[in-house]
């Protein structure tokens, strides 16, 4: 059992949906995004992604680019970025972790010293959007093996026949992305995703989150009627973006989280 494991059984035995954010780390800057993060269990994230700045984000819409880059130009690494989860752990030792990036950083570092070191920092889980099934030994069979939870996601293209292989070594949780495109392109619509969700339930048993296209309270209201949980990022990566303050990005967070939660 996982951190992100037990997390959900919690939330199950409570009766409530899970809340998930993405924030870039480094963006703006180290510190205001420790502090961001540092924050937002707090405001009610239940599970916290966090970005791994990368030159090359291809599944990402210009809002997470940008923070890429924000990050990227302060100097953040992912030597930082692990550096900012020991951080982080250091007065929270519960709220499960993902690391959610590119294979390219994790692959020049060395596949098993970045695992030796992610589980040293309290990482919990991975979701590398560049590594298919076919790549699974590449680094999901290593991380499982380490004790890592490899996040898989699945799209509306995802069908019948290859959902199976998406989920062959999937744990912790399906990340089910709502609409086709990159981050941050359309808003989800609840009506479209349920019966995909309910197909992917059935077929995982693992709980599945739905994430991309989720803006607003309402809108994390809704997902997360139909699902395990909502994600939101590019929503909170643009308050950021835009200078909000650390206090003002957490109080966005908490109206999202408490729609989520209302569900």
């Amino acid at each position: 059992m996982t951190r992100i494991d037990d997390r959900f059984a919690q939330l199950k035995a409570e009766g409530r949906k899970a809340f998930v954010t993405f924030t870039m780390a480094g963006d703006p800057t180290y510190e205001t995004s420790l502090e961001v993060m540092k924050g937002l269990p707090a405001a009610g994230a239940d599970i916290i992604e966090l970005g791994i700045p990368f030159t090359d984000p291809m599944a990402d819409g210009p809002t997470i680019q940008l923070a890429g880059q924000r990050a990227l130009d302060g100097g953040m690494t992912l030597d930082k970025t692990l550096e900012m989860v020991r951080e982080f752990r250091k007065d929270d030792t519960a709220t499960p972790i993902v690391f959610m990036g590119y294979y390219n950083p994790i692959y020049h570092m060395g596949v098993e010293a970045f695992l030796t070191a992610a589980v040293e920092a309290g990482v919990d889980g991975l979701i590398v959007v560049d590594l298919p099934p076919e790549e699974d030994d590449e680094l999901c069979v290593p991380a499982n093996g380490a004790g890592l939870n490899f996040i898989r996601l699945a799209t509306p293209t995802t069908d019948a026949k290859r959902l199976p292989k998406v989920l062959e070594n999937t744990s912790g949780f399906v990340y089910y992305v709502a609409i086709t495109g990159i981050t941050g392109a359309a808003s989800a619509n609840a009506d479209d995703v349920a019966p995909d969700v309910a197909r992917i339930q059935a077929a995982s048993g693992l709980p599945v989150c739905v994430g991309f296209g989720i803006k607003t309270a309402d809108n994390a209201k809704s997902i997360a009627g139909v699902a395990d949980g909502a994600v939101v990022g590019s929503a909170i990566v643009d308050r950021i973006g835009r200078g909000d303050s650390a206090a003002e990005v957490l109080a966005f967070v908490k109206e999202l989280a408490d729609g989520a939660h209302s569900a």
